[in-house]
């Protein structure tokens, strides 16, 4: 009768609860996220410290961006496929400890191939913590709060570029760049006890209803979300990367850093609303993004040498690319179900390569079409990816019904 009664109690609360979200473990995947965001960005703003630091050029220095998002992106799919059937909390434990470890070795090393194996490792450890970040947050709530969880556990990568890096930036300029990367160690340590004592822990995926991973990539829905990440983030990175040149038309060039903060700060609240409205109307969201990015782009390309348009064209581009990674990974997830974990990895895979794309594709266009025709091509894939995404309303982005 006792344990009944308990049962029911016990029963009782969780429906209570059903409507709240748990914030303490939601942060604790953010907090894993800005980790993996300073850890990868924070060299670009450190390279002439970390070039004296090593003895290397500059250009060889920005190497330690590029393998860290070579690790990344060649070990995100296999990686996260190989550990599927893992309990959760033991992967993330893992992950963490990569970063403490490898993070480390780069703040005391002054050997410049153990530092870019170190990048490469981290990298590798970054693809995996994306690749299950979004199953690991929905799967601590009600299902009709799936999307607002994920946003929340999302908030630390644009917490990351707004916060983190100038911060990181700043101290390594007066205390050194090892020191920066040795708090980052410090960091993940202190994570790693949060982690431990305040994260639930799941079961991986049984080993009978793990896909092939070809059966995942043709589940319906999964490849419409994947175009339209490729096409999305082709279009921001494209413009993003060579956004110092595009300013310098409208004579903006010394306004760089508060138009890259505007960005930041809408990309913020952009995702804060996608958060809010996602669970029940993540088609619409998502065709008012594209929609409204598109619009940016438009009042890019006929107001390019007006100070006044740029600065509002960049608010509406933040405020509408910042929910970005939200609405996609539920996508993806949505459509994968079980398998959503490996639909996640292909779509880190294809955000890093669209992100890696942007500055080689940027540079051609840069050559053969001038920077005053960048917000044309950034509307012609934005329409490809509004396209895409119309058409893909029965798997991919469809109405949620909870």
């Amino acid at each position: 009768m006792n344990r009944n009664m308990a049962s029911a109690a016990q029963s009782a609360a969780s429906n209570a609860s059903s409507d709240r979200l748990p914030w303490g473990k939601l942060l604790a995947l953010a907090m894993a996220g800005f980790i993996c965001i300073l850890t990868e960005t924070l060299p670009a703003g450190l390279l002439p410290q970390i070039s004296d630091g090593l003895g290397i050029s500059e250009a060889l220095a920005g190497q330690l961006i590029s393998l860290y998002a070579l690790g990344s992106t060649l070990a995100a799919i296999p990686l996260v496929t190989a550990t599927r059937g893992w309990r959760r909390r033991r992967l993330l434990l893992m992950c963490l400890l990569v970063f403490l470890i490898f993070n480390t070795i780069t703040s005391l090393s002054s050997n410049y191939i153990l530092t870019l194996a170190a990048r490469f490792i981290a990298g590798m450890s970054g693809g995996v913590v994306w690749g299950i970040t979004a199953g690991y947050a929905r799967r601590m709530v009600h299902e009709s709060l799936r999307g607002r969880a994920l946003a929340v556990a999302m908030t630390g990568s644009p917490l990351g570029l707004l916060l983190g890096v100038p911060i990181g930036t700043f101290i390594g300029g007066v205390l050194g760049w090892r020191l920066v990367f040795g708090i980052i160690s410090l960091l993940s340590l202190l994570l790693i006890a949060w982690v431990s004592k305040g994260v639930p822990d799941f079961p991986g995926q049984a080993a009978e209803k793990q896909l092939p991973l070809r059966n995942v990539f043709i589940l319906p829905g999964v490849r419409s979300v994947l175009f339209v990440v490729l096409f999305w983030v082709l279009g921001h990175s494209v413009l993003y990367t060579y956004i110092a040149p595009f300013l310098a038309q409208a004579g903006l060039s010394g306004r760089v850093d508060l138009i890259l903060l505007l960005f930041g700060i809408t990309s913020v609240v952009g995702i804060w609303m996608i958060g809010m409205l996602i669970d029940r109307w993540l088609r619409l969201l998502t065709l008012f993004s594209l929609a409204g990015f598109a619009v940016a782009s438009v009042l890019l390309g006929i107001g390019s040498d007006q100070p006044v348009i740029i600065y509002f064209s960049v608010a509406l581009w933040g405020l509408t690319y910042g929910g970005s990674g939200t609405l996609l990974q539920t996508a993806v997830a949505e459509a994968a179900g079980e398998n959503a974990d490996v639909a996640q990895s292909m779509l880190v895979t294809g955000w890093n390569l669209a992100i890696g794309g942007g500055g080689i594709i940027g540079g051609i266009l840069l050559e053969m079409l001038g920077i005053s025709n960048f917000p044309w091509v950034l509307l012609l894939l934005l329409l490809l990816a509004l396209l895409i995404a119309g058409r893909a309303k029965e798997h991919g982005f469809r109405t949620i019904k909870r």
